[in-house]
């Protein structure tokens, strides 16, 4: 499974379990700029989720989430705050990142995983 094809697999595998525990897809691959935000998610109209995806073979190289760079949370906060400004929204949000181990097919919600 080539990269991209990889990334698109886990977004799949994170919406899912995002929808089954009753948050709203809205976006999928936002983009603004030079960022992207996998998901953009919507939990009961008052709290927006903006979700960064990670998905590796295994583990040998490190835990999916620490392949969060600091540099690349950056950039999805921007894309959030210009996300936020184009649909006026005024409630909650959370930064929150799902890491899928292809191997073992484990899948962890980190919640506020980073974030203001």
């Amino acid at each position: 499974m080539d990269h991209k094809t990889k990334g698109k697999y886990g977004e799949a595998q994170a919406a899912d379990f995002l929808i089954g525990q009753g948050f709203e897809i809205l976006e999928s691959n936002y983009r603004y700029g030079r960022g992207e935000i996998d998901l953009i998610a919507l939990l009961q109209n008052v709290l927006l989720v903006f979700v960064e995806v990670k998905i590796r073979k295994n583990e040998v190289f490190g835990q999916p989430e620490s392949f969060v760079t600091d540099a690349q949370q950056e950039r999805i906060m921007q894309v959030a705050e210009h996300y936020m400004e184009a649909i006026h929204w005024q409630g909650d949000i959370r930064f929150d990142v799902i890491a899928i181990n292809e191997s073992s097919g484990e899948l962890l919600h980190i919640r506020d995983g980073f974030g203001y």
